[in-house]
């Protein structure tokens, strides 16, 4: 099959799930970006979202969709590592020391990759396991109301010197998450089509600008709270 057989066919496939998850992290970041309104002006409106996405038929299966998409994205990503290694054998050593052009993100994807999975995995069990979960099963996972989402992001972000913690840990993520965007954005449109000389330079802005928007939205949320966490233990 031509998307399991040829590099061409994995890189789209790389390409198109990488560039379904950036758009959902555009929407989840502006998602987030709610917590900050609603805390300064005593609004309810992420509460409202999460009520929409909470235990709903078409939320259960955008979820399980994105699932799909993690997992093809980061097992594609393995495999074609892989790939890569083996072909260049002995020489990849002095192949990369020859690479000075190209950016150090794109030489460590797997690893920041691993690192943004392995931060998935945690704000999974943060977040989603405590309230989508929690709403399905009925079971109970942590002392909030599932459907009070708000109350379950400032519980864990500014729980005082545990909050900090995670302020700090979620701050690394997002530094690994940006590196990640920036390069696998530009990378994906250059999959697609995007790659002559006049579009090379305009995709690598365009990386950058997404990378920075998407990962900027969830930035705000975590220095807004590391501070309010750190000005009430004053």
């Amino acid at each position: 099959m031509w998307l399991k057989d040829s590099s061409i066919g994995r890189k789209f496939i790389m390409s198109i799930t990488g560039l379904f998850l950036v758009l959902f992290l555009l929407f989840h970041g502006s998602m987030n970006l709610c917590l900050v309104i609603d805390d300064i002006f005593g609004t309810q409106g992420y509460n409202w979202i999460c009520a929409m996405l909470g235990a709903n038929w078409y939320a259960i299966i955008g979820t399980l969709v994105l699932a799909l998409g993690v997992v093809v994205h980061f097992c594609y990503a393995i495999y074609l590592t892989i790939q890569n290694r083996a072909a260049r054998g002995t020489d990849r050593y002095a192949m990369e020391a020859r690479q000075e052009g190209v950016q150090w993100a794109s030489k460590n994807m797997l690893v920041l990759g691993i690192i943004v999975i392995g931060f998935l995995v945690l704000h999974l069990y943060n977040f989603w396991y405590k309230m989508q979960f929690a709403e399905l099963t009925g079971v109970e996972t942590s002392m909030f109301d599932p459907q009070d989402g708000s109350a379950i992001v400032k519980g864990l972000f500014t729980n005082g010197v545990c909050g900090i913690i995670y302020c700090l840990l979620y701050l690394v993520w997002l530094v690994a998450l940006w590196f990640h965007l920036s390069h696998g954005v530009w990378s994906a449109l250059q999959t697609l089509g995007w790659s002559n000389l006049i579009w090379l330079k305009r995709i690598k802005v365009i990386g950058v600008i997404f990378a920075t928007i998407a990962v900027g939205l969830f930035m705000v949320v975590t220095v807004y709270f590391l501070g309010v966490n750190i000005g009430s233990m004053m």
